[in-house]
């Protein structure tokens, strides 16, 4: 059989059925890839949302919380060398040659050895995992001079260890600090303000005590940093004690005068409690405030008869003690100011619990202007101890196991009164 070849008008008829079968494997070719990146994204976005919504809240029990009606600031100091300290120095890599006292020289370790007890009830044992969880998505500051500053590394020290290496990190933006746990978006902060309200003291590294001048009507420099803050941890109190007197401003930003520490500080906090009023929202922020931080400068105090003060002391004072160094009347303003707020804010009463740890001051382990003792200075104990600032290790730890029972007290409250469905 003899085949005729194809005519021109089978060729073209064939042509156009390959470019229309051609166009519709394109256009379904181009609609199935849309719907896997549609599906893909939509995917991502469920398991996204999924994730969101089947994080569980932070499990808190009873013995994670403060009981009910107990003072945990009332107790004894008993010795613990088991489950304290809760951190070594060469283990926290964020602690500066201030606290690292051992690192420094000090030879006896007993001080990170003692475990605050209250007397009719138990301090929570510290969770990072907890306390991270609580604080997912926020920022947790605290603000003060460097006591505070102590108490901000004690708590970077007591979390960082759950947390793997790229995972935090510690970035200075004077005049904060700010310890950063990824996963968590969490971050811990703290803030140079010596007299919490503005003064010229204000520069985290450049600044002295003997010209010092507070501007007491004044706080807004400082509030614009605070913006943001979920949980505050505020403390001011040894600055103010140089000295009787003390230079401030009141009104009118040139006209200095000479205040009474007591007015002055009155004043300050004053100020400060009306920011708080103005600008903490209670529903979705927590304010505490720390009371002063004792100080071990005459040994006198608790030995009598002797001439020096808190070097080479290894325990606790036991029975009852209240130094000179601790102000009264300055306790009672706190007291005062607190109770007319407001807004909540939770007073951490630690002063009497830290009276009696003459043994946990920096002493001659320390440094002074920023600089580690000589062999000469440290020689020299009553003139160069340091018994203000505190080793870590050491007492700011229960500090902060303190406020963490606070801040997970806080959260169960919230929790039960918003109920399961929310």
């Amino acid at each position: 059989m003899i085949t005729q070849p194809p005519s021109s008008r089978q060729i073209q008829f064939l042509f156009t059925i390959a470019l229309a079968s051609l166009l519709v494997l394109g256009t379904a070719r181009l609609v199935l890839d849309n719907l896997k990146k549609s599906q893909s994204s939509f995917l991502q976005l469920l398991l996204g949302n999924a994730h969101q919504v089947l994080r569980l809240p932070v499990n808190i029990s009873n013995e994670d919380v403060i009981d009910d009606g107990c003072n945990v600031f009332e107790g004894n100091w008993v010795w613990d060398n088991t489950t304290y300290p809760f951190y070594t120095e060469d283990r926290c890599p964020f602690l500066v040659k201030q606290v690292t006292c051992q690192r420094n020289g000090r030879r006896d370790s007993l001080y990170q050895n003692w475990r605050w007890q209250p007397n009719y009830c138990n301090l929570p044992r510290f969770n990072a995992l907890k306390l991270l969880e609580v604080l997912r998505d926020k920022r947790l500051m605290f603000v003060g001079d460097s006591i505070q500053r102590g108490m901000f590394e004690s708590m970077v020290c007591l979390v960082q260890s759950v947390l793997p290496d790229g995972e935090k990190s510690l970035k200075r933006i004077p005049p904060r600090k700010i310890f950063t746990a990824k996963e968590y978006n969490a971050s811990i902060e703290y803030f140079w303000a010596p007299f919490i309200v503005d003064s010229t003291s204000d520069n985290a590294t450049n600044h002295t005590v003997l010209k010092r001048l507070v501007k007491l009507d004044s706080i807004a420099k400082h509030g614009k940093q605070w913006e943001g803050v979920d949980i505050f941890v505020f403390e001011s109190y040894i600055w103010w004690m140089y000295k009787p007197l003390i230079n401030a401003t009141f009104g009118s930003p040139h006209n200095v005068q000479e205040y009474k520490v007591a007015t002055a500080y009155r004043l300050a906090l004053e100020t400060w409690a009306n920011w708080i009023e103005t600008r903490v929202n209670p529903h979705n922020q927590k304010v505490y405030f720390m009371s002063m931080s004792p100080t071990h400068l005459w040994s006198w105090e608790w030995k009598h008869g002797s001439e020096g003060n808190c070097f080479n002391e290894s325990h606790p004072i036991h029975g009852s003690y209240w130094g000179t160094g601790s102000n009264l009347e300055i306790m009672e303003i706190v007291r005062d100011v607190l109770e007319q707020l407001k807004i909540d804010v939770t007073l951490l009463n630690i002063t009497q619990l830290s009276e009696f740890r003459k043994d946990g001051h920096t002493s001659v382990y320390g440094e002074r202007r920023g600089k580690l003792l000589t062999r000469e200075q440290r020689s020299d104990p009553n003139n160069f101890a340091d018994c203000i600032h505190w080793c870590l290790p050491g007492v700011p730890d229960t500090w902060n196991e303190i406020l963490y029972a606070h801040i997970l007290k806080n959260y169960q409250s919230k929790s039960n009164k918003l109920g399961p469905s929310s």
